[in-house]
């Protein structure tokens, strides 16, 4: 599926969500919610730390499966947790409301806490027990016996009865069950019918979920006994479960969420969004004609986007002020129309209107300087129309736009005679396409020779001068089109990269290595931990000079600056060694990974040796890096087929607000009616009814221990 297919069913999914997931901010809404769910159908009610952390995620993947079954309710509040009785308030909670069974609707619903961690997994675990049978009669021997609960990898206790006390026993059973609901299964054994011999004492039998371990006959005449020897049990298997998944590898339903974590870690700074103005479905067209405007498309429950709106208003609080330029932003999950409306596929998304233009869309780093440049070099237009001769030599020594140097190292001149009409705008279009990015000028005037033949190119051409080193380079431009000249402004401005390594600026970083890798050549990296040892960068240089690194990117990484560098060195060599050290790295052929020899200086004659071996075959590699693509750890849902696969089915009834008691539909039709504690098994109403939602659960349930039929 294409990115833009992808993102849009995202925002598809998030809008189809939304009735189904009650989000609430105050203890009163919660209440409001159960009253009018009494006696109708049961609440989901779940407690994470921030909207797009995995919890998060994992609760409307439940949803999405769940959601016309029970009612979802959400929320980021703590004291609604606190208010619940929850004493641990530190991770997010999930909790199953038996609110269908209650019709007195002064009595509360009883409230059974998910003890295990918030994942999609274990919610569909823990929801499938909510909907077994709370306490089932059985008179058979033990051993045979099989129900939903070992399927999902829970053990079984039998209360063991005599017809004398049936009804006392009974009662024992009951209340077991609901202790232990979501953690076993509970049962209650007719010994009186039952031809296999139970020792005449034991009173509880204990069933393991392992397969083909024996029951074992127990003696306890108190339930705190009981739920101990279940909780016992089931803290020694999550502790070998654990040390199993610790020498495995990582988890892989927890992804990388450092940006979810940050949002959560600053969830209590305070913003100062006054500094952007909020736009509505009523305010957007008329704020963006009126005024040059750059708008901040973003989802209020996604992660990357509340951690890029801190850098947004940073932004804000720079430019105040000092630019006429009005920041704002829209809030897609508030108004998905305006959105879509502006082509806004993903989030979060930048984009600059300007009257008489078409938007510009923001295509860099989400970050403070990057979007900040972005917007100081759209201040001009790009190209410029430079209109003289003075004028062209003040724009390629910098004084022309000299405020905008900071931004942009290097100022691209166009030239091109006044016939060269095809070449101008193929020019003028590459221009546009690099506009935030590189100042771009254009002269095509009648004395446009001064111009060329001074810098000894031929028509038509590019200027590059590179302000920090005072150089002005000039290439061909025949036969070029659009993507042929982006390609070669991009490239030019790598290779300032190389030119400038004397100063050290800028070293190779987590956000620029993308842009070096799509040279495809090999990375020659010199790891320090500081400063430069000035005889490493002396030999560098000079065989930068003399265009003997010319097939290689020369680069240098300091893991003071950037700590993933730490890692990258133990995978070459398992532990971190001495530095500095210089490194050859073939990405893109065979993933070789050179190391220059510890017990030589780095001099130029010593560097280029060793080049010159490694390239002829001559040299060993310290590690060869795996042929693998770097994806994500989790595959992404197909939204669209399972919709699509929805849609074919008969439309599930909804429950609407559910905020008044009289808005609710009855769905008593739905689900069999629960008589005492005995609920009957479920006949499959939900597999079948949602078969194609189910599907979402098929890869996490080859992870099961045990197969599951019911599923």
């Amino acid at each position: 599926m294409s990115d833009f297919s992808t993102n849009y069913i995202s925002i598809y999914f998030s809008a189809l969500l939304f009735n189904e997931v009650k989000y609430i901010n105050t203890l009163g809404d919660l209440q409001n919610i159960e009253n009018a769910l009494k006696g109708k159908t049961n609440i989901a009610f779940s407690y994470v730390r921030a909207i797009g952390t995995p919890e998060h995620r994992a609760v409307m993947e439940a949803a999405f499966v769940y959601g016309t079954t029970y009612q979802f309710v959400l929320t980021t509040e703590i004291a609604i947790l606190e208010s619940i009785g929850t004493e641990d308030i530190e991770y997010a909670h999930f909790y199953f409301f038996h609110c269908k069974p209650v019709s007195d609707l002064t009595q509360q619903c009883r409230r059974t806490l998910m003890e295990q961690p918030l994942t999609t997994l274990n919610i569909h675990r823990f929801i499938k027990t909510m909907e077994a049978p709370l306490l089932t009669e059985v008179a058979e021997d033990p051993q045979q016996v099989s129900t939903v609960h070992l399927q999902l990898g829970l053990p079984l206790v039998f209360i063991v009865s005599r017809q004398a006390t049936y009804e006392a026993d009974r009662t024992t059973a009951e209340w077991v069950a609901w202790r232990l609901l979501g953690k076993a299964g509970v049962l209650l054994l007719l010994r009186d019918s039952l031809e296999v011999d139970i020792p005449e004492h034991a009173n509880v039998i204990f069933k393991r979920a392992e397969e083909g371990m024996p029951v074992e006959f127990l003696v306890l005449h108190d339930i705190d006994l009981i739920i101990s020897r279940v909780e016992s049990n089931t803290h020694m298997k999550e502790t070998q479960e654990y040390e199993d998944n610790d020498m495995e590898g990582p988890d892989m339903d927890i992804q990388d969420d450092e940006v979810a974590e940050t949002v959560y870690r600053d969830r209590k700074r305070q913003l100062p969004l006054e500094l952007t103005v909020e736009l509505t479905e009523e305010t957007f067209n008329a704020t963006v004609t009126a005024s040059d405007s750059l708008v901040l498309f973003y989802a209020g429950w996604q992660a990357v986007s509340m951690a890029f709106l801190q850098s947004y208003v940073d932004v804000a609080v720079k430019l105040k002020g000092t630019s006429t330029l009005l920041l704002t932003r829209v809030n897609c999950a508030d108004w998905s129309y305006v959105c879509t409306k502006q082509n806004v596929t993903d989030f979060p998304v930048v984009k600059m209107y300007k009257e008489g233009e078409n938007p510009v869309s923001y295509a860099g780093m989400l970050g403070t300087e990057e979007l900040l440049k972005f917007i100081q070099l759209n201040r001009i237009s790009c190209p410029v129309n430079i209109t003289s001769v003075q004028g062209a030599e003040e724009f390629l020594s910098g004084e022309l736009y000299k405020d905008l140097i900071t931004y942009s190292r290097v100022s691209v001149l166009g030239l091109f005679s006044p016939t060269m009409t095809t070449a101008k705008e193929e020019f003028t279009e590459a221009g546009k396409h690099l506009k935030g990015c590189v100042i771009t000028g254009v002269y095509s005037e009648e004395d446009v020779l001064i111009l060329s033949d001074k810098h000894a190119v031929t028509l038509p051409a590019l200027l590059l001068a590179r302000h920090q080193e005072g150089k002005i380079e000039s290439i061909p431009l025949a036969n070029a089109h659009v993507q042929d000249i982006v390609q070669i402004i991009t490239n030019a401005l790598l290779e300032t990269f190389v030119s400038i390594f004397c100063n050290m600026d800028p070293e190779i970083t987590v956000e620029n290595l993308p842009t070096y890798l799509r040279l495809k050549k090999p990375l020659l990296i010199l790891f320090s931990d500081g400063s430069i040892n000035p005889q490493h960068k002396k030999a560098i240089l000079t065989l930068v000079k003399e265009k003997h690194l010319d097939s290689l990117t020369p680069c240098w990484l300091n893991i003071k600056n950037t700590p993933v560098g730490r890692g990258i060195l133990q995978v070459y060599f398992d532990a971190l060694p001495p530095l500095p050290l210089l490194v050859v790295v073939n990405l893109h052929s065979g993933g070789q990974v050179f190391a220059f020899p510890s017990d030589q200086a780095v001099s130029e004659q010593n560097l280029l040796l060793w080049l010159k071996k490694v390239e002829a075959g001559l040299e060993s590699p310290i590690t060869i890096l795996p042929a693998q693509e770097w994806k994500p750890p989790l595959p992404a849902y197909d939204f669209l087929s399972m919709m699509d696969a929805a849609a074919s089915q008969h439309p599930p009834k909804k429950i609407p607000e559910c905020m008044k008691e009289t808005d609710v539909q009855e769905n008593d039709g739905e689900q069999p009616e629960e008589k005492s504690a005995i609920r009957n098994e479920p006949t499959g109403t939900l597999r079948i009814k949602h078969w194609s939602r189910s599907n979402w659960f098929g890869e996490a349930k080859k992870s099961f221990a045990y197969d599951n039929k019911e599923l």
